[in-house]
């Protein structure tokens, strides 16, 4: 358990400045909670500083004295990385919430770690431009912590992961130096693309301070359907008619269980259902239409094809903006609804798409082989191969509990299987750091290992995170 010496305490606060700390309990306790409730830490100073100098000066002390450092966005992290597991000092950068750019001409904004991911998405929009990355908790996940775990969301089919947006960086490294990466040039073969090594990194190499991030049209409207079949093995195919048909516009391609909208329609009020039958699986497309190109026909072309050769029972397509939001309602409503159902264990995986029906069979299996009483969901990505895999046991939770491990080894042995991924778009955190041996080569983790050292040789970014247990 780490403890701060008054002396480091005092050099700490001068550092972060007259309104940048607190020691008070009720100010941090917020801050030690996983929102699951998975992960509870601890920490007896939290810096919130609202200066990139200001977190310079403060890794330099904690360099120079080598106190340990967790740098937290949102607390919307679903791993625990962003949580002070041995009474680490806090580093909140919720203040650091300026929008300090936007430029449509040239297709980017400039934001602060702690701007929340809506703020940056309505500042495109007022711009007349789109910033595409889209999550549940986008009211409340900031920019920062988006670049750490490198984020998906919902349209990464189109428009990419988080790293994919990020068209540079500024960082304070663990001596107090700042990287500023900014230029912003889509072509720059001068040697290491060094922004690179932070997205993704989940705080362990530097604390990201600010992002140059890239924007692209608005749609003008969106073609937005529900659509039932029974075999998930059937997606691909119709995705890849999809994106024939619309010439690669589809923004959204989203897998839900019938038991995961049963699930919704029980515990959340005023949702509805509007496909009728029986059926396993439930696709939630979505195109973004430019004003040269309505997908509308290509899409009711390539979904009567598929209802007439029995891949797809039915499709229902929204008229409104109101039956838009009701659709997507029920594919966000997953988790609050899985929450309210009680204890739940998270998967969150990536296979080879032409293999996540396969996934889910034999998941499945290998979860009931140790807790018959489990019920596995499945909802997630299908446009990318990204699943969330949900194991409940209503009215078995202790026994749910008590098999946790069990069950995420079983699970994370059918990913690796299928040549899969243990961490599609969460990252590694607390809750998967003692897998990752498995999930990766041991020239890999040398490599990672490596790279830390480098960067951080006293070990005081996030210590005991990501990487397995004793390195770097």
């Amino acid at each position: 358990m780490t403890s701060i010496p008054p002396e480091v305490a005092a050099k700490l606060k001068a550092a972060a400045g007259p309104s940048g700390w607190s020691e008070e309990p009720r100010e941090i306790a917020p801050h030690l909670h996983e929102w699951r409730g998975r992960w509870h830490g601890k920490s007896a100073l939290l810096l919130k500083p609202d200066a990139t100098e200001q977190i310079a000066r403060i890794a330099a002390v904690c360099n120079e004295t080598r106190t340990p450092l967790v740098p937290q966005g949102g607390n919307t992290g679903l791993v625990g990385g962003q949580i002070p597991e041995n009474g680490e000092v806090l580093l909140s950068l919720e203040r650091m919430n300026r929008i300090r750019r936007v430029s449509p001409e040239q297709n980017l904004i400039i934001a602060e770690a702690g701007v929340v991911l809506a703020n940056a998405q309505n500042a495109a929009a007022e711009a007349g431009r789109l910033f595409p990355l889209s999550l549940a908790s986008e009211g409340s996940c900031t920019i920062g912590g988006n670049i750490s775990t490198n984020a998906g969301g919902v349209h990464v089919l189109r428009y990419g992961m988080m790293r994919d947006l990020v068209l540079g960086l500024e960082v304070v490294l663990a001596d107090g130096s700042i990287l500023n990466l900014m230029k912003g040039l889509r072509k720059d073969n001068t040697g290491y693309d060094l922004k690179q090594l932070f997205i993704g990194a989940e705080g362990t190499l530097g604390i990201v301070t600010a992002a140059m991030l890239r924007l692209s049209p608005q749609p003008v409207s969106y073609v937005t359907v529900l659509a039932a079949l029974d075999d998930l093995a059937a997606a691909h195919p119709i995705l890849n008619g999809l994106q024939q048909a619309t010439g690669g516009q589809v923004s959204a391609f989203e897998i839900m269980q019938r038991r995961a909208l049963e699930l919704v329609l029980g515990e959340i009020p005023g949702t509805a259902n509007p496909l009728a039958g029986d059926y396993q699986w439930a696709l939630l497309i979505e195109t973004g239409n430019s004003a040269a190109l309505d997908c509308n026909e290509a899409v009711e072309g390539v979904l009567s094809q598929a209802i007439e050769s029995g891949a797809v029972r039915d499709a229902i397509f929204a008229k409104t903006l109101r039956e838009r939001e009701s659709l997507w309602r029920l594919r966000e409503s997953i988790p609050e609804a899985q929450r309210k159902q009680g204890l739940s264990i998270a998967n969150d995986i990536s296979v080879p798409l032409a293999r996540m029906a396969e996934f889910v069979e034999i998941a499945e299996a290998a979860v009931r082989s140790v807790l018959p009483q489990a019920v596995c969901i499945t909802f997630g990505h299908a446009g990318d191969g990204n699943l969330h895999f949900a194991i409940l046991a209503a009215g078995h939770n202790e026994a749910l509990a008590s098999a946790r491990g069990q069950i995420e080894s079983a699970v994370q042995d059918c990913v690796w299987r299928l040549d899969g991924s243990i961490s599609a778009e969460h990252g590694i955190g607390l809750a998967r750091r003692d897998s990752l041996r498995r999930q990766k080569s041991g020239q890999e983790i040398a490599a990672m290992a490596a790279l830390k050292r480098a960067l951080d040789p006293n070990n005081i970014l996030n210590p005991g995170k990501l990487l397995p247990a004793g390195l770097p």
